[in-house]
């Protein structure tokens, strides 16, 4: 009698294999291998903990590109952007963006035909790039007081003014490179600097004044040009004579395209480096970022340092060394892609419909804005009145709608105000904030019904 088989199948259960029955180890190296579609499988199920970026409205991160930009980036992600000599030509490209970002803020001697005549390098992020602006105003200060030998700066202490309501990182240069740092606070009703609080504040030893065109409290852009013509008048009368760094970091793709007529870039001649993100309003994914200065005169040679190990004699100013060349390579899709109409385009969209989203709120009985999306697309606004609920009550009700929006206190001088904020990005449609603005007044409606005793009055993680 024939032996009857059981017929075989090639149909395997995806989730009955080791990945479902042997925990991986979480903060060692397993001690086997793992086949190649099990590794993927199991990091991307945990990774949908993680909450929807699209929906994550606190950060000011690009988090949508068109598929082309996102082919060209996953392209270009083994080149490695130091190796300029063995990838000549992503070296041109982030040349190119270099010179379109410093024109674009009207920087000196810029030659079309040559673009390394723009003064600036593109960086990791803002991060980098403030970094790298801070020490060349104390490397200029420390050549300003040397004296005939060059050493009258030892002994004394640089100061760098600045707003409280700074991104963190400005207080991690000033702790990193030895340099004071001399907080303006802000005001119940004013949340960026004055020319006054900066004329005040300054003297011998102050390497630099920061002015932030977009905070990343408010969005707030602060009044540089103001500023600017208070250390003129300063100087003018026998005072110190200081320079101006903007951190552009979210304004600097903004503001040339939504308010030209606003000066506030290298057209005031006391400004004299700039920074600016493209991983926010330049619409490029994390990391890129780009600092420019006026020109070389205000980048001292000292800090720029040259090597030959990679294959040709090549200048380096960054913090970073090796790191992926496909950021500049996206960002540099951008600028062809959109060019100055496109742009203008885009952030007019945006600002429309934060706007939009800001007269909601102030029509509502339950909020006053703060910011309604016209200096930048970002909306920012706190609850009226005496509510049995906070700020962060509202933000932990939008997260049951999937919603990611920030409640946070402002900075030194206004601590008591908490505040809530929208950034409206690309990705981010009109139809998105109706439902957002829909959301809110149903989790709203649900706290006054509830009236809670408890709030969640903790300070959330405050996004970037």
């Amino acid at each position: 009698m024939t032996r009857r088989h059981k017929p075989r199948t090639h149909i395997a259960p995806a989730y009955t294999g080791r990945l479902s029955t042997d925990p991986v180890p979480a903060l060692r190296l397993p001690g086997e291998s793992m086949d190649p579609e099990a590794a993927y499988r199991y990091i991307h199920d945990e990774l949908m903990l993680d909450g929807s970026s699209r929906l994550n409205l606190a950060t000011f991160v690009t988090t949508w590109m068109d598929p082309e930009a996102e082919r060209l980036m996953a392209e270009t992600f083994d080149k490695n952007m130091i190796d300029k000599d063995e990838y000549p030509a992503t070296a041109a490209i982030e040349s190119r963006c270099v010179a379109m970002v410093a024109d674009l803020f009207h920087a000196e001697d810029l030659r079309d035909d040559d673009p390394t005549t723009a003064i600036g390098v593109s960086t990791v992020g803002s991060s980098e790039a403030v970094m790298l602006a801070g020490l060349a105003m104390k490397w200029r200060w420390r050549q300003k007081v040397g004296g005939a030998d060059g050493d009258g700066w030892k002994g004394r202490t640089p100061n760098l003014v600045m707003g409280s309501n700074v991104q963190v990182v400005w207080e991690k240069f000033c702790r990193y490179f030895d340099v004071e740092p001399r907080y303006l606070p802000m005001a119940q009703d004013r949340f960026v600097i004055t020319p006054e609080q900066v004329v005040e504040a300054v003297d011998e030893d102050t390497i630099g004044v920061v002015g932030i065109l977009g905070t990343t409290f408010t969005g707030e852009l602060e009044p540089i040009a103001e500023i600017c013509a208070a250390l003129d008048a300063l100087a003018a009368d026998g005072g110190v004579d200081v320079p101006v760094h903007v951190d552009a970091a979210s304004g600097g793709f903004v503001v040339p395209f939504l308010h030209p007529d606003l000066i506030w870039d290298f057209r005031l001649p006391r400004v004299v480096s700039i920074n600016v993100s493209g991983h926010k309003y330049g619409l490029t994914y994390p990391g890129i970022g780009f600092v420019v200065w006026r020109n070389a005169e205000h980048l001292p040679e000292e800090l720029v340092f040259r090597v030959n190990y990679l294959g040709g004699d090549m200048p380096t100013f960054t913090l970073n060394f090796s790191r992926p060349g496909n950021q500049v390579v996206g960002q540099y899709y951008n600028f062809l892609r959109l060019g100055r109409a496109g742009y203008s385009q885009v952030m007019h969209c945006l600002s429309d419909t934060a706007r939009w989203l800001g007269d909601e709120l102030r029509e509502s009985e339950h909020f006053d804005v703060i910011t309604d999306g016209s200096d930048i697309p970002v909306v920012s606004f706190r609850l009226r009145g005496d509510r049995p609920y906070t700020e962060f009550d509202i933000s932990h009700a939008l997260r049951a709608f999937g919603w990611q929006v920030p409640a946070y206190t402002m900075p030194e001088g206004a601590e008591d105000i908490a505040v809530l904020r929208v950034v409206v990005r690309e990705g981010f449609s009109a139809d998105l904030a109706r439902t957002l603005k829909d959301d809110m007044m149903t989790a709203l409606q649900n706290l006054d019904e509830l009236k809670p005793k408890g709030h969640y009055d903790t300070v959330r993680p405050f996004a970037h």
